[in-house]
């Protein structure tokens, strides 16, 4: 399972770079060592959170374009999710 969360991270991190997203901010939770970074292109924000910058077990959510919350468990909801934004702009 360790495996499949890193490869999500690389996968996922690997595409938000070609695509050209920002990183907003950064903030950690020092009671319970959370970090929780905010990614954003455009309209579109995700959310990446790890735990003791232990990055294969980060986890990801973002908004579809109805504003519900959308835990990100492979590549391909994110993509979805953004594409969806993406495509709502006029």
């Amino acid at each position: 399972m360790t495996k499949t969360n890193l490869s999500l991270h690389s996968k996922i991190h690997h595409w938000i770079d070609s695509i050209g997203f920002s990183l907003n901010g950064s903030q950690t939770n020092d009671k319970n060592n959370i970090t929780t970074n905010h990614y954003f292109f455009e309209t579109f924000n995700f959310f990446e959170n790890a735990k003791n910058d232990d990055l294969k077990n980060s986890k990801f959510l973002c908004f579809d374009a109805y504003g519900e919350v959308i835990i990100v468990k492979s590549l391909l909801d994110l993509q979805t999710a953004f594409f969806e934004n993406i495509s709502q702009l006029k």
